[in-house]
């Protein structure tokens, strides 16, 4: 029974950090989809990384000032 709800919080956060990602991932590719298109094209993900990071950061600092 304890594993199962292991299993279940492993999953439950794995879920959730996917769909961050992927809402970062679509809320990137709305506001800069040149870095988008570039990164496709050249097949250089390193700026794309970077402006994903920078997206999740300022999400985070948002959060954190309202706590």
């Amino acid at each position: 029974m304890r594993l199962q709800r292991v299993g279940m919080s492993v999953f439950g956060a794995v879920v959730l950090v996917s769909i961050v990602l992927a809402m970062a991932t679509v809320w990137l590719f709305l506001t800069n989809p040149v870095t988008v298109a570039t990164a496709v094209t050249e097949g250089d993900v390193s700026p794309f990384m970077r402006n994903l990071a920078r997206v999740l950061m300022d999400a985070l600092e948002g959060l954190l000032k309202y706590l």
